[in-house]
């Protein structure tokens, strides 16, 4: 999933070198980071930047379809710039998501739908990530 700066004129706001820089952070990303680790990050290169800027430039990215708000994480909205399908696997302790590229075909009885017409799904599993896992052994 690559971000390209020329895609993002639609949005409605002045593409400025501050928001140059979330979407440069966002190309790639596989972390799936917060608005807090965004922020984080890209305020080392603009000491001025302020977490305003960063949380509505994300929050219009995801209106527009531009990244995916995850909810896999109570304490905190993440968010995934790949929004090709997939799914996710959450750590249930230190909260880490990677990516299940593979898809699932799951149907639902209609008795179950009331009444919805299924357009999609998204999985998150659960678990204990291998860090997590290592660090209750020793």
């Amino acid at each position: 999933m690559a971000f390209r700066r020329e895609a993002y004129g639609d949005l409605g706001f002045k593409m400025t070198p501050q928001r140059l820089a979330i979407l440069d952070y966002l190309d790639g990303n596989r972390e799936h980071p917060s608005a807090e680790d965004v922020f984080r990050a890209v305020r080392r290169r603009y000491p001025t930047m302020s977490f305003a800027t960063v949380y509505n430039t994300l929050e219009r990215l995801r209106r527009h379809g531009k990244v995916r708000e995850l909810t896999g994480d109570p304490g905190r909205k993440r968010f995934d710039p790949n929004t090709e399908p997939h799914n996710h696997i959450i750590c249930n302790r230190c909260r880490k998501i990677v990516d299940v590229p593979e898809k699932y075909r799951i149907s639902v009885d209609s008795r179950h739908r009331a009444g919805f017409e299924i357009t999609g799904n998204n999985i998150e599993f659960t678990g204990v990530c291998p860090d997590c896992r290592k660090r209750s052994i020793t």
